[in-house]
Order: structure tokens, then sequence, then C-alpha cells
């Protein structure tokens, strides 16, 4: 009987795969579209892309044959890739880090998330690289099919000095207490290179696909100057050595000029922030192949006007002072341009990050343009995502961020042209006093991610 059943498991065993090898995947054509491939300066006009599966298999001028594809007639619209948010905390809720330390709990964060994460995939986001404060199990429930949401890169906890951007703890603990974000592993109090070591790769263990360590300060954090150097050359020396051992890289949240020029000898590959960028440092990122992103948000007038900010008179000291300083960013970079990825860097409700996301959008094109902005939400993205390497990025079959053979099928179906019309990917030209926004722009009529269809408001 042994045998018997051996013979019959193996049989089975056999045939299955057969059987599976069999199966062709399902395919998908869009027809009469204009295709916007990530990169070049001009679409693809009259074309179609034949999806098969989660690829990209076709992308052609002529017609395609596939009797098996289910047709979508794009009716003249453009078809670009599915956008990249290379910089959000979908796990921060706001409405203060003081509120978050003190009085949310582990389902208040994940139940945010997934309002954050499902946001964000119908405001055409279908990749999401978290830059602190997220582990892997928001990836997990996502990849698996349980709740919607974009493709994810979660960070970890946020590497921290003590006194940086990310200490959350009370003004009266000691150095080296359990905060709420610490015992969760969103954010840790790092002291020496030991530290980084053994939170850097705990990082990884939890589900990590890049290390993000706090080097400046910020503006409505608690204990630290926006001027903060935090971190010594070693410890974040450690910390790339950390990522490398995993095939990964370092993002640094880097203001002032010494602190992104230190980061970028440690090895840092991704600048985030980086307000105090000037052609010296694009003459090193490009050296190096480094990247950067910045939230454009931070050069609104009406920050000064935030009631966080507004009302707490250190706070507003330094937003003055760093508004000063930064005021170059733009014309340094239009100068001297590196690869900069989209940021939104948004921490509070789901609706107001909503709101935020379309105003970003809106500041993108004022700053740079049309052409360079649809660039920036897409294949500057996916270059970045791959920064994690082969066996850490959890997304390896495909490019991400452009429309070509064998990318992974992240494909957005819009009204008009970007190229032309910027807004109609969904962007708002307010942010403090703002409607709500739609849950989704209503010119974008399709997004698939991954091959799957989530929205599709085509007749």
């Amino acid at each position: 009987m042994k045998r018997l059943y051996l013979g019959v498991a193996c049989a089975l065993s056999l045939a299955w795969p057969a059987a599976a090898q069999d199966e062709k995947p399902l395919q998908t054509l869009f027809t009469n579209v204009h295709v916007f491939d990530g990169t070049s300066e001009q679409r693809i006009e009259n074309a179609s892309v034949l999806v098969e599966g989660n690829l990209i298999k076709t992308v052609s001028t002529e017609a395609i044959d596939a009797p098996d594809a289910t047709i979508i007639d794009g009716e003249g619209r453009t078809l670009t890739p599915g956008f990249i948010e290379n910089h959000a905390h979908l796990m921060l809720m706001g409405p203060s880090l003081s509120a978050m330390e003190a009085n949310s709990t582990w389902e208040d964060f994940g139940i945010h998330a997934t309002r954050m994460a499902e946001m964000y995939l119908m405001q055409g986001f279908t990749t999401v690289r978290d830059a602190g404060g997220a582990n892997g199990g928001l990836r997990r429930a996502i990849d698996s099919g349980q709740i919607p949401g974009p493709r994810y890169y979660p960070s970890g906890a946020f590497l921290s000095t003590r006194g940086g951007h990310a200490d959350f703890g009370n003004f009266t603990a000691p150095p080296g207490t359990d905060t709420n974000f610490s015992r969760l592993n969103m954010a840790q109090e790092i002291s020496g290179v030991d530290d980084v070591y053994k939170f850097g790769r705990n990082n990884f263990r939890m589900g990590a696909t890049q290390l993000k360590f706090m080097q400046s300060g910020g503006v409505v954090s608690a204990f630290d100057p926006w001027q903060l150097l935090a971190g010594s050359p070693e410890e974040i020396k450690a910390a790339v050595q950390v990522a490398n051992e995993y095939g990964s890289y370092v993002m640094a949240h880097s203001y002032r000029k010494e602190a992104i020029l230190g980061a970028l000898d440690a090895g840092v590959m991704s600048i985030e922030h980086g307000f105090s960028f000037d052609c010296e440092i694009a003459e090193k990122m490009n050296e190096m192949g480094a990247y950067i992103t910045t939230n454009l948000t931070a050069f609104d007038p009406g920050l000064l006007d935030i009631p966080a900010v507004k009302n707490q008179p250190s706070s507003l000291a330094k937003a003055i002072s760093a508004s000063a300083t930064f005021e170059n960013y733009i014309p340094n970079m239009k100068e001297c341009p590196v690869k900069r990825g989209f940021q939104t860097d948004c921490v509070g409700t789901v609706e107001a990050c909503n709101i935020q996301i379309a105003y970003e959008k809106h500041l993108n094109n004022e700053f740079f343009g049309p052409y360079q902005s649809m660039v920036t939400l897409t294949s500057i993205g996916g270059e970045i995502a791959q920064l994690s390497g082969d066996f850490t990025n959890p997304y390896t079959a495909g490019k991400l961020g452009v429309i070509e053979e064998g990318a992974y099928a992240d494909i957005l179906l819009i009204d008009g042209n970007p190229l032309e019309d910027f807004s109609v990917v969904g962007t708002g030209d307010q942010l403090f006093g703002a409607d709500p926004r739609p849950d989704s722009p209503e010119t974008i009529r399709l997004i698939m991610k991954d091959g799957v269809i989530y929205k599709n408001t085509l007749n």
C-alpha cells in the first residue's frame, strides 16, 4: 500500500506541473492608444499593447494578433506606466508624533496603512516606497490579495540617533528606553555602529527592502534642529555595509549640504529631501549614479501657516530659517539636473494625503514641466526600485515604471495627453484649505497592476 500511495503521489506531482504548463496565461489587448513609455519625450502614436499574465508581451504600432485576448479599446487615450511614489509613510496617521507615540496601537497604524494603500492605488500609484515606519506585513497582505494596494517597498524602522529626526520618545524618556515606535519596529534609536548592525539587520529580517537613516533634523519634530548632522561617518557606513550584505542600499534623510555630501561619501544611493542641493552635489551624484527625492510642497509659501508650525515657536523659527536656506533648490536642479524621484512625504489622514499627492503632482509640473514630471513619476521611480537588488527586491520578474516588452503590466489609461496637459494625471492646485479629492481622478479611466484591473470606467 505504501508503494502504491507513493507511486500515485509521484504521478500526480508530475502531472500537475504538466497541466499547469498547458494553461495559457490570460491576455489583455489594449488597442487604439497613444503610449507614453516612461522615458520618451513623444508618445508612440496609434499603438497597441498586449499584456500576458502580469507582464507586457508586445508594444507595437502594427495590429497584434491575439485571438484569445480581452480587448480594451483605448479610444485614443494615453497609456502610461503606473505612477511610482518614492517617499511615503503609509503607517503614520498623525495628528502629531507625540499622539502616535502615546495614544496609538498597532491596530490604529494597520487600519490607517490599509486605507492608505488603497487610496494610493486608486490615485494611479502602482508602486510605493515607504520611507520609514513600516515592516513587511502590509506588503504580504497586498501581494497575497487580502487588501488592494500598490507594490510596496518598506524600509522598516527609521534609524535615528538620540534627539534625531526619528526620536519619537516622550520628553522625559531616558536614553535607550523602549517606546511605542521601537516596540513596533517603526523607529529605533541607534548609538554606535553596533546598534546600526543590530537594528539594520533586524529591519531586513522584518521585511525591509532598503534602510532609512535619519541624518538631518526636521521642522515639526520635537528635539532636532534641521541643521543637525546626526550619525557619525562610521555609523552611516555601517548602515551601507548592512544594506550591501542584503544586496540593497540606504536612503538618507539629508538637508544640509554637509549632510548630503557625507551621505554620498558613505555610499548612500538615495538622498531624501536634499533641500541644500547644488551643482557640486549634482556632480557627485551623477558620478555615483545616485538619486534624490524631494517633497516640493516644502516650497509652498503657506507652509508657515500650518498650525503645527505657526503655533509652535521653535518649529516656526526652524521653518523660516529653512525656507531662506533652501530657496536655491529649484534653480540648482534645473541648472544641474540629477535623477529625481517623486516624493509626497505625507503624514496625516488619508483624505489630507490624497490632497497633498495631487498638489505634489501639480508642483512638479509648475517647476519642471510635464515631460520631466512624467519621467519622475514613472521610469526614475522604477530605477530606484531596482536599487534594492536581485534578492531583496520582491518584484524581479519585470521592470517597473516603463511600457516595454517584458515590463510589469502596471498600466494607466488617461484621458488626454499628460505631456501637453498635465492636469489629466489628477493634479490639485491647492494644499491648505483645499476641498476633498475624489477617491480616484476621473481622468484616470483604467488602473491595472500586475495584470489585474482595479478600475475601469471606459464605456
